[in-house]
């Protein structure tokens, strides 16, 4: 069998199952996602053991530490995976709630009720938990799920999946309800780009080069999941300790994800006492710095920040620096070069902290936080399939809700329009 014909079959296989999706009861999607967190615990040194297979593979191909640590499995990972699912199953079930009812006079009662989307792709790259959050999200909110995951964690993806289908098949879900493209072949994305007859949504979840590629060549509507340019201001008006926390744990906690800070902005007013101290915990924790002509008075010998430092993404132990004259100043920079995603400020001015949130156009806007937050699970919504910086169906985190669309049901008494 052909790559294209097998790719059809199984879209087509997923297609059935997610017709089947709204039979399957809120108590049977519970004990099956319990069951599978348990049993990716009671199989934890089998998935341990096929990471280390990826791992090795892309340390030979040079793979930067941000990079690996993105790719990494161990105990802790694990068990956080398990848990998401169990948080997921203790979720309400979003299928069948109704959002709004209405009587018309002629006697029509309408009900605007949640369903399942369908059939939804998701390609992604690096980190292996997205898989068993895929698969979570997608068997709760009812929709049939295809996962094409990046090469370099191939072996750690199918392990998940293996593991999960399992016990899928144990307790009868429909067969197709949950897929995985297992080749590495470049050429399966754009052939499942174009299976718009039985794929209803594609979710692209990487770097800026996959999203682009993706959106320019698919037939299937696209939920962006785009870079994370997110942005911490320091106000002038600010606990400066409070300030240094913030920033140091935006940046360095976890430097290699979309919500990780990527610049710094702070008020002219406390540049000169905030940023040597801060700037040495950095260096101290091998973050490389680079600022604007202001900074580089401040903080002597280190890189220029240009242009295109402003729209750059990291993903790594890299920090731009800017220092702003006010806080329109610093609002104009994230809404010019950010990527609507996640930007904070620290500040002590409810006025400023008002004024920020309702202007910063980004999915999330926070306050005396580190961006760092912005995540399904942090949010209580169990996990996420990504972080959505499109306006137009979901925004911020994707999870249950987001994962279905709605219908119309029209109850009558024989109405007919005159």
């Amino acid at each position: 069998m052909n790559l294209s014909t097998e790719l059809i079959n199984i879209a087509k296989q997923a297609k059935k199952a997610a017709l089947k999706t709204v039979e399957i009861s809120s108590d049977l999607k519970n004990r099956v996602l319990a069951e599978m967190a348990r049993a990716l615990l009671a199989e934890k040194a089998y998935l341990i053991r096929e990471n280390k297979k990826d791992l090795s593979l892309a340390q030979k191909k040079g793979l930067s530490k941000a990079m690996l640590e993105r790719l990494s499995l161990n105990d802790k990972r694990i068990k956080e995976m398990a848990n998401s699912l169990l948080e997921i199953s203790k979720l309400n079930d979003p299928v069948g709630e109704e959002i709004k009812a209405w009587k018309r006079p002629n006697g029509l009662v309408i009900h605007k009720v949640r369903v399942p989307i369908g059939v939804i792709l998701i390609i992604y790259e690096s980190r292996p938990n997205v898989t068993s959050d895929c698969i979570g999200l997608c068997l709760k909110s009812g929709n049939a799920v295809i996962l094409r995951g990046g090469s370099e964690a191939l072996k750690s993806n199918l392990a998940i999946y293996d593991v999960l289908k399992k016990i899928a098949a144990k307790h009868k879900l429909p067969d197709g309800l949950i897929n995985i493209i297992d080749t590495p072949d470049r050429k399966a994305v754009n052939m499942l780009l174009k299976l718009n007859n039985y794929i209803d949504m594609v979710i692209p979840r990487g770097g800026e080069g996959l999203i682009r590629e993706v959106a320019k060549n698919s037939l299937i509507p696209v939920i962006k999941h785009y870079k994370g340019i997110c942005h911490v201001y320091v106000d002038e008006a600010v606990n400066l300790n409070m300030a240094e926390e913030i920033c140091f744990n935006a940046k360095v906690q976890r430097p290699g994800v979309c919500n990780a800070m990527e610049t710094l902005l702070i008020h002219k007013d406390v540049a000169a006492r905030f940023l040597p101290h801060m700037a040495k915990r950095f260096t101290e924790a091998g973050v490389e710095l680079r600022g604007c002509p202001i900074t580089q008075k401040i903080l002597k010998g280190i890189k220029k920040a240009t242009e295109k430092d402003w729209i750059t993404e990291y993903l790594d132990l890299i920090l731009s620096i800017r220092v702003v004259d006010s806080l329109d100043e610093a609002i104009e920079h994230i809404n010019t070069y950010g990527s609507h995603h996640s930007d904070a400020i620290v500040t002590d001015d409810y006025t400023s902290a008002l004024r920020f949130s309702n202007l910063v156009d980004s999915a999330c806007v926070y306050v005396n936080a580190s961006t760092r937050f912005t995540d399904g699970y942090q949010f209580g919504m169990g996990a996420e399939i990504g972080i959505s910086t499109d306006k137009l169906h979901a925004r911020g985190p994707m999870a249950l809700e987001e994962l279905t669309t709605y219908k119309y049901m029209v109850f009558g008494e024989g109405q007919v329009r005159k």
